[in-house]
């Protein structure tokens, strides 16, 4: 589910109530989830999403990955990533996830 692009979530969910939230919501939603699993193994796919398109899942994915990645490496992300970041609520993620991790 974190790595459906937008063609591949409505072919995925066409005629489904689920297409209604749009895909951004849908991914943000499974970021949600992957951060609360706890499951380092989803670090990779979250990490992926740091360069999406959407601020929401942008946001999403630091979000997880202040749950999942080690404090290290998510400090490494933050340095890379949030220097090129110009959304406050991403940029605010970063701060609070690094408060967090």
């Amino acid at each position: 589910m974190l790595e459906l692009d937008d063609t591949a979530f409505r072919a995925k969910f066409s005629g489904s109530p689920v297409k209604r939230i749009g895909r951004d919501r849908f991914v943000r939603n499974a970021l949600i989830a992957a951060g609360n699993s706890g499951e380092p193994s989803l670090t990779p796919p979250c990490k992926a999403l740091l360069d999406d398109a959407s601020p929401i899942v942008r946001g999403a994915a630091v979000w997880a990955l202040s749950r999942l990645a080690l404090p290290a490496e998510f400090a490494a992300l933050a340095k890379r990533h949030a220097t090129t970041e110009m959304n406050p609520g991403v940029l605010a993620e970063w701060r609070e996830g690094a408060v967090r991790s």
